[in-house]
């Protein structure tokens, strides 16, 4: 039985750098993570105005600020050591345990 669940090089809680986009050179935390459509979340990151409609009397409509995905193609990860945007690697240990590595100083991300 074949599972179609992605392998993502980024992961919730990591610090991240969009190269992309109206918010280039923004950093944040990755909130989320949606591995099926190569997206994550950033929060307070890739902001669109939504024109809401009232709901009932406890909810006023309005127009808010939502966060929305942002393709990781768009950003890079920060390297906990150099400080500086980098893409990651994979490295497989002898006993099998896979680790991501930065590209530029090689050092393996926890």
């Amino acid at each position: 039985m074949s599972t179609n669940r992605k392998v993502m090089k980024i992961h919730s809680g990591d610090e991240v750098q969009i190269v992309k986009g109206k918010d280039a050179g923004k950093k944040g935390k990755v909130d989320k993570v949606f591995s099926q459509e190569d997206k994550i979340l950033l929060p307070g990151l890739n902001l669109v105005k939504k024109h809401q409609k009232p709901q009932g009397n406890k909810k006023p409509g309005g127009i808010i600020d939502l966060a929305k995905p942002i393709p990781v193609a768009n950003i890079r990860l920060i390297c906990p050591k150099c400080s500086q945007p980098t893409k990651v690697g994979f490295k497989i240990e002898p006993d099998g345990r896979k680790y991501r590595f930065c590209k530029k100083c090689k050092q393996v991300f926890t």
